[in-house]
């Protein structure tokens, strides 16, 4: 396979011809000791030249000047073999066929100059390896790390190229790996692909670089995980590029969005698919309310809705450092000057009229709320009062000034709901159908609900890293509890994407993937920092907290689910709640709230939350919008 001229193909070349002219020479002064007069001619320049002549090009044609000898790998060393005993015989066919002169070449010569060149050629590279790509400890290297990418996509490419312009990021890509197997070979801007990734640890110890770093966005959960456990049981660090649904930024820098594996890495699924079209048909152009923007779901809405070019992008939460972080990111960091932040609560009806008053969204996600359980547990006011009744106030304004779409973000745990976080949540729920049902009313209601976020404030993961940084323990609640999770960006993308299919008064379930154990994902955080389960750090189990489910749950009893038009997305179908019923009950509820009553609060809430009064009515089992 001939390749392209270059410069350090022009200087490879002149090198081996000096070997070839060396390897002719040296073959004849050790085949003897005294060489007869009559072969002094095989010694001439000119019969060196067509020697090197004949050699050169078939090194060409054999693929010699295809790489760097900094890169030089075992299969390397065998393209060496076959280039130079093919040029060899070459050499033996033009001086057998055509007189070149009349004393034939001893076969002593031919094969003393097989092993000759063949072990200068060979050895020259295997050299300039050790010397240049493989330097002696404690010599510094201004070229950085070593390093194999996986994956010879777009994304590695891309990577590579930023590597070899910026040296100040310091690596130095040696190889790549692809699941493709006819890329074998290829090269990507001079770095060759070795082979495919299921050959990770065979080319890591033939290698040995200084990392691995996954340039595959789209990979799975299960692909990162293999290639992690390889790695570290090589000792090789593991760097890669975030997921596909965390690439939503819009950096194209991607070398520069490297970073270490972490649990959400090994725990993805599948990347989401999001309709892109739909999601900008009713966001691009229009005044959006984001309320809660300031929290982990809140503000990866703001990142996602400023990507398709809103109007303005309303910013409402009372926590003041979080608004100013996510106001601060939009703005000044991703220039998206089209944001207002506004301090407010949404449990105050007077100060939401004012926000509707003077922005006028047409599209409302409403994502403040408080979901702790075991904090809303201790303070059932609170949680009613915000979750429930701030929903309400929030539903009853953006139907009063004639918003187009309201989107509630919900919860798992308002299924059969237990604690009062979930009985709150799933009142919040009720109240979005109740007004989607209302046929007197243009806003379309929808709500979206999904299980825990990996990396939201106060999940599991956060709290597992502390502890795994202060050595332990880890506290785990039982062996057999699992959970839900998915990461923020998937989560968000869907409920944007539920925003656009939802129609009136729908329930939106996210499908979750598998439910994961908690102690497994403990061992696979405790090993992703470098230390043994059990050994480095312990796992303490403490038992589940009052009313903390073993399994957690995403459709309740008297709830059966059917498909959506995104295979991610699917319907929650139930009879509809009797909206007078509901309204008088939350009546009670605030009386109650208002008054302090906090034990006949709790038993009020678990007793509507178990009995509610639905209408009767035909239960849809398709989503409409995809109709």
């Amino acid at each position: 396979m001939r390749s392209p001229v270059t410069r350090h193909s022009i200087w490879q070349a002149a090198v081996d011809a000096g070997l070839v002219a060396a390897a002719w020479w040296l073959a004849w002064t050790l085949r003897f000791e005294e060489r007869p007069v009559y072969y002094d001619h095989y010694l001439d320049w000119t019969i060196l030249l067509l020697v090197v002549g004949i050699k050169l090009p078939v090194f060409a044609f054999a693929g010699f000047y295809n790489r760097w000898w900094r890169y030089v790998s075992t299969r390397d060393m065998w393209t060496v073999m076959r280039g130079v005993a093919l040029a060899s015989i070459a050499v033996f066919l033009v001086f057998t066929l055509f007189d070149v002169h009349r004393a034939a070449v001893p076969r002593g010569v031919w094969f003393i100059d097989l092993l000759l060149c063949l072990a200068l050629v060979a050895g020259s590279r295997l050299l300039a390896r050790t010397l240049i790509e493989r330097p002696l400890p404690g010599r510094i290297v201004n070229r950085g790390r070593a390093v194999i990418v996986v994956g010879a996509g777009d994304a590695g490419q891309l990577v590579i190229k930023e590597m070899q312009r910026n040296p100040a990021l310091g690596y130095t890509p040696i190889g790549l790996l692809d699941d493709d197997p006819r890329k074998r070979n290829l090269r990507l801007h001079g770095v060759r692909v070795l082979g495919t990734i299921s050959e990770l640890e065979h080319i890591l110890r033939d290698r040995r670089p200084d990392e691995v770093l996954i340039a595959i966005p789209s990979a799975s959960g299960a692909l990162r995980a293999m290639i992690v456990d390889t790695a570290r049981r090589l000792d090789v660090p593991v760097k890669t590029l975030p997921s596909l649904s965390d690439l939503v930024s819009g950096d194209v820098d991607l070398a520069r969005q490297l970073r270490p594996v972490e649990v959400e890495d090994v725990l993805g699924r599948e990347p989401v698919d999001v309709d892109i079209a739909s999601i900008s048909d009713y966001l691009a152009g229009e005044v959006v309310l984001v309320t809660g923007a300031g929290g982990s779901i809140g503000s990866e809405l703001c990142r996602q809705i400023a990507r398709v070019g809103p109007a303005k992008l309303v910013l409402l939460d009372n926590a003041e450092p979080a608004l100013f972080e996510i106001e601060r990111e939009l703005v000044r960091e991703r220039r998206f000057l089209a944001a207002a932040a506004v301090v407010g609560d949404v449990k105050d009806a007077g100060k939401l009229r004012q926000v509707f008053d003077k922005y006028r969204p047409g599209v409302v996600f409403h994502a403040a709320a408080y979901k702790h359980v075991a904090l809303m547990e201790a303070n059932p006011l609170e949680a009613v009062r915000n979750n429930t009744l701030g929903t309400r106030v929030v539903a009853d304004v953006a139907v009063e000034f004639g918003a187009k779409r309201f989107v509630l973000v919900s919860t798992d745990k308002a299924a059969n709901a237990r604690t009062v976080m979930g009985q709150s949540k799933a009142l919040a729920e009720w109240i979005v159908e109740t007004w989607g049902h209302r046929a007197d009313v243009a806003t379309r209601f929808v709500a979206v609900r999904f299980g825990n976020v990996l990396g939201s404030s106060g999940s599991v993961v956060p709290i597992f890293r502390r502890q795994i940084a202060r050595g332990g323990p880890v506290t785990v609640t039982h062996p057999e509890m699992t959970r839900f999770f998915m990461t923020i960006p998937e989560a968000v993308q869907l409920v944007v994407q539920a925003g656009a299919m939802g129609g009136r008064g729908q329930v939106y379930v996210l499908d979750m993937g598998e439910p994961v154990r908690i102690v497994d994902l403990a061992e696979k955080m405790i090993r992703l920092s470098g230390k043994e389960p059990g050994v480095d750090v312990a796992i303490d189990f403490i038992g589940p907290a009052p009313g903390e489910k073993l399994h957690e749950e995403l459709v309740g009893g008297d709830e059966t689910v059917s498909p959506s038009r995104h295979p991610k997305i699917q319907l929650i179908a139930r009879p509809p709640i009797d909206p007078e019923w509901l309204e008088s009950e939350l009546a009670q509820l605030e009386r109650l709230v208002e008054e302090g009553e906090t034990l006949e609060l709790v038993g009020e809430l678990r007793r509507v939350v178990r009995d509610p009064r639905r209408v009767p009515a035909a239960v849809p089992q398709t989503d409409p919008a995809a109709i």
